[in-house]
């Protein structure tokens, strides 16, 4: 059966999405959550919760203000509201129950800039907690990771467990933002063993997959070509054309040799540039990402792609400027956790089918965090929790399962107990 306040904070979650960085109102709610079910003895929020100097992705003052004001409507503690001001979202929250390990749980809370589909047989649509915020949506189940965080902090402050629980409430993911910041921050550099967590990724209600790996180390960048402006008719030998340069790289980027080493990605995702068509256009745009197997071989495909770059401008006589953006490593989740997660989830009810190791594919900056971890001794694993989602990830008709929820906070905080009692 399903904490129906679980449920009900998923639900509010969901109904008002924040996408990097504006997660004013979910940390907030969050907060709020928390300080209304049990005592902590550290709650960390916003500027003390993250190294700010970390933060990438970080939209302008004019976006993080509409978001902010747009927070203020609501009736949330408004203090606590002041402590985020300027984009400095998440917590960090911390229980102490004696000697014993110090663990952490990273989960991440921000939502997706898209809209979410009203169709009458979506379940957020027809139930009434569809996203509220017009171009935003929880659309790949962030909003249940936070509500797991705050059963699992539940679950073990009424638990028998021995040594300190951190709860990393991460801004940030979706634009591999936030998790720098928060790997950069203090509260990172005394835990032992880092569980981080994702609903989802293909996997039914009822299986957990203990280890995920395969994590492929990313990078985006911005290409901004600069040429002349001139009359394409009259005089096009006058110009210099900034989007021939810029669709040369475009072919060119694609062609990097890939690597014996491993899998290597990428994707010019915007391209864009011109005014008229009876103009020769001056400036053009690439935006792109870089993604390998690897961190060596993503900063080998980095390196080949700014090359790519400065080559094309030079060829059509333009500039380039080449601006490098947020990034996370790859990661591998280690055999101690997978056995604990694998052990404590085959004892879980609810819990059909238990996966020792499965591979992602994509990009999450949980990483950051966990290489954080095991750079200083302690052991680090990204768990899988399954859940019957009837669209894709990042689709206007995603939504989770929510008797996932229970399984979530069962097996996690099972598995932070039991690292409390092998220690």
């Amino acid at each position: 059966m399903v904490d129906s306040d679980l449920v009900t904070l998923r639900r509010d979650l969901h109904r008002k999405p924040e996408p990097a960085w504006r997660e004013f109102y979910t940390t907030a709610r969050i907060v709020s959550e928390l300080e209304s079910r049990f005592e902590l003895d550290e709650l960390h929020v916003g500027p003390d919760a993250l190294a700010g100097e970390h933060r990438l992705a970080v939209p302008d003052d004019a976006e993080l203000t509409d978001w902010y004001e747009q927070a203020r409507e609501y009736d949330i503690d408004r203090s606590v509201l002041d402590e985020l001001e300027g984009g400095y979202t998440g917590a960090v929250a911390v229980l102490e129950r004696g000697e014993g390990p110090t663990v952490g749980l990273r989960v991440d809370i921000d939502g997706l800039p898209r809209p979410e589909s009203d169709d009458a047989d979506h379940v957020p649509a027809a139930e009434g907690f569809r996203s509220e915020h017009d171009g935003a949506m929880h659309a790949c189940g962030h909003d249940a990771h936070a509500t797991i965080g705050v059963g699992v902090l539940e679950a073990i402050a009424e638990s028998d467990f021995s040594g300190t629980l951190k709860v990393f409430f991460q801004p940030a993911e979706e634009v591999i933002g936030g998790g720098k910041s928060m790997a950069k921050s203090e509260h990172i550099q005394d835990i032992d063993a880092l569980l981080a967590a994702h609903i989802g990724l293909d996997h039914p209600t009822g299986e957990i997959v203990a280890g995920i790996d395969g994590f492929l180390a990313v990078s985006h960048l911005e290409a901004t070509f600069t040429g002349e402006p001139a009359h394409a008719g009259g005089h096009p030998e006058q110009g210099r054309n900034a989007v021939q340069a810029m669709a040369t790289a475009v072919q060119n980027l694609y062609s990097i040799p890939r690597h014996s080493d491993g899998p290597t990605r990428i994707n010019a995702g915007v391209v864009e540039g011109g005014s008229a068509a009876n103009v020769i256009p001056e400036e053009a745009r690439i935006v792109a990402e870089v993604r390998g197997k690897t961190t060596d071989l993503m900063e080998y495909m980095r390196s080949n792609a700014r090359q790519v770059l400065k080559s094309a401008a030079d060829i059509h006589d333009c500039e380039v400027e080449i601006e490098l953006g947020a990034e996370a490593p790859s990661a591998t989740s280690d055999a101690d956790l997978v056995s604990v997660v694998s052990d404590v989830a085959s004892e879980t009810t609810g819990v059909e089918t238990v996966l020792e190791r499965d591979e992602l594919g994509g990009s999450e900056d949980a990483t950051f965090l966990m290489q954080a971890v095991q750079d200083n001794g302690g052991s680090a694993c990204y768990v899988g929790i399954g859940t019957d989602h009837p669209g894709g990830h990042h689709t206007a008709t995603f939504d989770v399962d929510e008797e996932s929820l229970e399984h979530g906070v069962a097996v996690l905080a099972g598995a932070i107990e039991r690292l409390s009692s092998d220690r």
